[in-house]
């Protein structure tokens, strides 16, 4: 059973003075068990509309989804779900370990579970000290991190997360990172949206880049990460000293040999290869 499996959702919204705004366009995409999905867009692209319609928070216009097999027209496929938005919001005058029993309660889970997975998750995030404090005089970071909680505290199959790093520090950005990498571990399935690529690379099994409302392209990371050499570089020694120089691949045969003939040793002989951000970036150019 697929954790995700959406075909061809759109929406459309009226903007200003009634003008069609086109949010989303023929959105298919199907997701595994055990996989952690990137959704790689500028701001404004639709990522944000995407979630919400999966989450049942806008209806679609056309087209069908279903989550862990379950349309997402019924309340029933969000019970397996762990939902975190772009800016969570909580009520302030409870506290951290007061707004984690209200959560479990909602997914009725008991007294003595709840306790016990109160605090794992707290310790998890790193709230366990400020458990008691009123949310009211958390940090932005510490907000974001007990909006992760609230997601993990029932033991979901299937995380969506809405710029999950959003307004963290570097501590908790790599926090978010390893807890998502140990949510794959579990068998879980992780689809998260995010305009920053290096957070795809070191954790996504695929990405998807979505522009203007269309998802542009689906690919394997280590696929990217394994092709489109762009350039070599060669780093060369003779009794004067190192050098090193980029080389386009059309000429490398050819510097190589220029090199013997000086008498230089090659030392590294290394590949240049297009990243993340690139690949993202040409499709917008594209686009």
């Amino acid at each position: 059973m697929l954790a995700i499996d959406c075909d061809n959702l759109s929406k459309t919204f009226r903007g200003k003075r009634g003008a069609k705004v086109e949010a989303l366009k023929n959105l298919s995409l199907q997701l595994e068990q055990g996989e952690v999905f990137g959704f790689l867009g500028p701001n404004g692209a639709g990522k944000s509309t995407s979630i919400k319609i999966l989450m049942g928070l806008v209806r679609a216009d056309a087209g069908t989804g279903r989550l862990n097999g379950i349309d997402i027209r019924r309340a029933e496929s969000r019970r397996s779900v762990g939902f975190l938005p772009e800016n969570p919001a909580f009520y302030e005058y409870l506290t951290a370990a007061e707004y984690l029993r209200f959560v479990g309660g909602t997914f009725g889970m008991s007294h003595p579970q709840l306790s016990i997975r109160s605090e794992e998750v707290l310790k998890r995030v790193d709230l366990w000290e400020a458990r008691n404090r009123p949310i009211r005089g958390y940090s932005k970071g510490m907000v974001q991190r007990l909006g992760l909680a609230q997601v993990l505290v029932h033991d979901p199959q299937l995380y969506i997360l809405d710029e999950p790093m959003s307004g963290l520090d570097p501590l908790g950005r790599a926090l978010v990172k390893e807890i998502i990498i140990q949510l794959k571990g579990e068998g879980k399935c992780v689809f998260f949206s995010t305009h920053i690529t290096a957070d795809v690379e070191e954790t996504c099994d695929r990405v998807g880049v979505i522009l203007k409302g269309e998802l542009k392209r689906v690919e394997a990371v280590d696929d990217l990460m394994s092709q489109g050499i762009s350039a070599y570089r060669v780093v060369s020694s003779d009794a004067a000293g190192a050098g090193e120089e980029l080389v386009i691949p059309e000429k490398l045969g050819e510097v190589l040999s220029l090199l013997e003939g000086q008498g230089r040793k090659v030392n590294l002989v290394e590949p240049v290869r297009k990243n993340l951000e690139q690949f993202f970036l040409d499709i917008v150019r594209e686009g």
